[in-house]
């Protein structure tokens, strides 16, 4: 099997009398492929989570002071459409399963756009709070990048390359439990066979 190394077995006969054979060793290979689409899924949820910040920020400002009651409103969707884009970036099963649509990287990449177009709307209400403006565009811009880089990626269809990798690594994962599994029976088997000729 790919990636994995297994140490045969030395001479010995079916009593147990003979040399012991060794324990089947398995190298576990990492995807360096799915790795940078993990840690570029953790960029995307930390934009995201920045983006939350900054629309709480925003709605409590709006409120306390009564500048803006629809401004207040409009950043709590904010916040609600950010986090949904956080969850989405752990692929949960329970999500991917009633949202389809992000489970596509270009869907994924045009919530984000509209999450970073949200957080950067109304830029006038920051006039007087200038490090608000700068963290808003921070988060805005960062996560309007990510979502152009999902887009782009989701027409090269590198999502669906991602998820034939990943079921592969499950298949892969599950083959070294299953030689595991099998070499603690070897053991167990040997053990009795010992216990038997004594």
């Amino acid at each position: 099997m790919e990636g994995e190394r297994l140490h045969p077995s030395h001479g010995g006969d079916d009593t147990g009398s003979g040399p012991s054979t060794p324990p089947i060793r398995v190298r576990p290979r990492h995807d360096w492929f799915l790795m940078v689409c993990r840690g570029f899924g953790v960029i995307t949820a930390l934009a995201a989570i920045l983006c939350i910040a900054v629309n709480v920020l925003s709605a409590v400002r709006s409120f306390r002071n009564g500048l803006d009651i629809f401004d207040g409103i409009f950043r709590c969707y904010a916040v609600l459409i950010a986090m949904f884009v956080v969850v989405a970036e752990t692929e949960w099963d329970f999500i991917m399963k009633f949202s389809k649509i992000l489970e596509y990287w270009a869907g994924r990449g045009m919530l984000q756009i509209f999450v970073a177009v949200m957080t950067r709307a109304y830029p006038e209400s920051f006039e007087k709070h200038r490090e608000l403006f700068l963290l808003q565009s921070i988060a805005s811009y960062l996560l309007l990048a990510c979502g152009v880089v999902y887009i782009i990626s989701g027409m090269l269809c590198i999502g669906v390359f991602k998820r034939a990798r990943q079921k592969k690594e499950v298949t892969r994962d599950q083959a070294i439990k299953d030689l595991q599994d099998l070499e603690r029976r070897r053991e167990e088997l040997e053990s009795l066979l010992i216990v038997d000729n004594a």
